[in-house]
């Protein structure tokens, strides 16, 4: 878990996109950002930090004993990682045993953030103090946000991360206080981000009449915990490559479509490094109440009953069995209280259609579950509801399923408030146009109540990230939904540098073509219309995957994109189950199949198979 966050951190260096300013309406409250996990730094009382890594003193640690680590790279690249995860786990123990925790949960040593005044750690002072930036948290969002508020207005709430949701819920409502004492403000704004979500949900729950805050936003929230938390200590590691690579590729921002070439799983032996690395991270983490409140609710036994003692763990057990069984089955219920008794306006912005890096089989935004960060009802990753599925609650008629039928919102925490980006990773807003515009409008604006207010901010919507390379909706629809007013598919060049030319669209679902012509080339941010044949069918709850191939000027020219589609339009199909595969029956199935999926090379192949199926039909035509 703290490798994948630290390399989330260093990753978020890439240039946020532009946006037009505001409308009108700009709220003057105070915004407090309340960072992801590890965002905020430790000291010791003599001023020495001791968080965040310090990346290149773990290096020079493992060439102190050049031989054995050389050594163990030989073992490595043998296939026996064993010592090269042990020599990296002595380090990490060496450079941040420091943070270790008592059995209780309580620090060994005498730690603390930098300050926990606001005036102290708004972002003018911490600017004046640190002019690289540092101890200043989320700084893409601070970008944005000090084209409409003067960096003294911007407070960086500093936590002990290592230390429960509640514990430091209680430290959010102080600093709140002495924001509120220091701007003069009446109320005040929140900017959350992961574990900084849970936090703030915790507030919210149990001191939102308090009445001391206005818009919140909280952004790929760990509210119920995250998956990553259980898989590595429960000892189930699977380590995801190719979701990885995807990873990195949306937080660098390049074009090139480079995730398809570790298909093969071939980075197998990264399971048995962290295996051999795990027992170190466990004496480091293994007591923070925060790695305990992140486990989810239906993994929290299990993980305690293997990992931890019920009297010599007391203390942390006490507390974190009251996060689980006592404040997180409230949260949704609180927070829609407090929408509705207060005009809070609480809102959620979540990432899907993604497998935990981990390994858990779930739906996520890599690191958190679908299901943890926003109640939402998902199958196994894989799967998707069937054709005619009926969501859990009926949310007054309105319809709350995702266009890929993989995400059932009417069981959300805010059900009319939480928006899904489809291929958005962990913590990756700021990297994409259309998310960082809804972030400002609702942290900063009252125009943006819910999902209903604006067509142009669907309750789901898949990511433009330039790394997508292509984007497509069909004409006179919501974003990802067909009904018989759809004359045209838009597909939008989102690459910020690479023309595009579309050389297929392959509609698996419908009996529809469409009419490609692959010498147009799109320049970026250009679309193209369109147009197909075929009818669509007089049913709703009847869901499609279209993908559409293209050709582009850059690293890794082919390339493709699949986005599902359901049908709106007319009775709702009889169900055909609980659950069906994503992506239906394969292109190339069998014997050649197998090899091709070792070898990495199934998913090239089948790219190219049903291109030239396209273009066949289309001349046959």
């Amino acid at each position: 878990m703290a490798l994948v966050m630290l390399c989330a951190s260093c990753l978020c260096f890439a240039q946020a996109y532009k946006f037009d300013d505001l409308d009108s309406g700009v709220s003057e409250y105070p915004v407090i950002i309340v960072p992801g996990y590890g965002g905020a730094g430790l000291f010791t009382e003599d001023g020495k930090r001791v968080w965040g890594p310090d990346i290149g003193n773990m290096a020079l640690g493992l060439l102190d004993n050049i031989a054995r680590t050389g050594r163990a790279l030989g073992e490595f690249m043998l296939g026996k990682p064993q010592l090269l995860g042990k020599i990296v786990g002595e380090q990490v123990v060496k450079e941040l045993g420091v943070l270790r925790c008592n059995d209780d949960g309580t620090s060994i040593n005498p730690l603390k953030p930098i300050s926990i005044e606001a005036a102290e750690t708004n972002t003018a002072a911490l600017n004046e103090r640190f002019p690289d930036g540092a101890n200043t948290y989320e700084l893409e969002i601070q970008t944005e946000l000090k084209k409409h508020l003067d960096p003294s207005r911007i407070y960086n709430f500093t936590c002990d991360f290592r230390m429960g949701a509640e514990y430091n819920a209680n430290m959010l409502r102080d600093y709140i206080d002495s924001v509120l004492e220091h701007s003069g403000a009446e109320k005040v704004n929140i900017y959350a981000l992961s574990h900084g979500d849970q936090v703030t949900a915790t507030y919210l729950t149990l001191y939102g009449d308090d009445n001391k805050v206005d818009n919140v936003i909280m952004t790929s929230p760990a509210i119920g915990g995250a998956g990553i938390a259980y898989d590595p200590f429960a000892g189930e590691i699977d380590f995801d490559e190719e979701t990885l690579i995807r990873f990195i590729e949306q937080g660098v921002m390049i074009e090139e479509d480079i995730n398809w070439l570790l298909k093969a799983n071939a980075l197998g032996i990264l399971d048995d490094i962290l295996y051999a690395v795990k027992p170190y991270f466990f004496e480091v983490l293994g007591n923070w109440g925060s790695i305990w409140d992140f486990m989810p609710i239906d993994k929290y036994e299990d993980a305690k009953k293997l990992l931890l003692d019920g009297t010599r763990h007391a203390g942390l057990i006490g507390k974190s069995d009251r996060f689980h069984y006592e404040i997180f089955p409230t949260i949704g219920e609180r927070l829609r209280y407090l929408r509705e008794e207060y005009g809070m306006n609480i809102s959620v912005i979540a990432g899907y259609g993604n497998r935990i890096i981990s390994g858990m089989n779930e739906d996520s935004d890599s690191i958190i579950t679908v299901t943890s960060a926003t109640g939402a009802t998902t199958p196994p990753f894989g799967k998707r509801f069937a054709d005619g599925y009926v969501q859990k609650n009926p949310c007054g008629g309105k319809y709350k399923i995702s266009p890929d039928m993989t995400v059932d919102a009417s069981t959300c925490y805010l059900p009319d408030n939480t928006w899904f980006i489809k291929g958005m990773f962990h913590a990756f807003v700021v990297f994409d146009e259309y998310t960082m515009e809804l972030v400002m409008k609702l942290l900063l604006t009252d125009e943006i109540t819910d999902v209903y207010s604006d067509e142009n901010f669907p309750q789901f919507r898949d990511s433009t990230s330039l790394c997508h390379t292509v984007w497509a909706r069909f004409d006179n629809n919501p974003s990802g939904y067909i009904n018989s007013e759809s004359e045209k598919l838009i597909v939008t060049n989102v690459c910020a540098d690479s023309s595009v030319n579309i050389t297929a669209v392959v509609c698996k679902g419908l009996d529809i073509r469409f009419n490609v012509d692959p010498t147009v080339k799109l320049a970026p941010g250009e679309s193209i219309e369109i147009s197909f044949e075929g009818e669509i069918p007089q049913v709703s709850g009847k869901q499609a995957d279209i993908t559409v191939y293209y050709l582009a000027d850059n690293l890794t020219p082919a390339g493709y994109r699949t986005q599902g589609y359901t049908v709106l339009n007319g009775d709702r199909v009889e169900s055909a189950g609980d659950t069906v595969d994503v992506g239906g029956e394969p292109v190339i199935s069998g014997a050649f199949a197998k090899l091709l999926k070792k070898l990495g090379l199934y998913e090239f192949a089948t790219m190219i198979v049903e291109v030239i199926m396209f273009a066949f039909a289309a001349v046959s035509a």
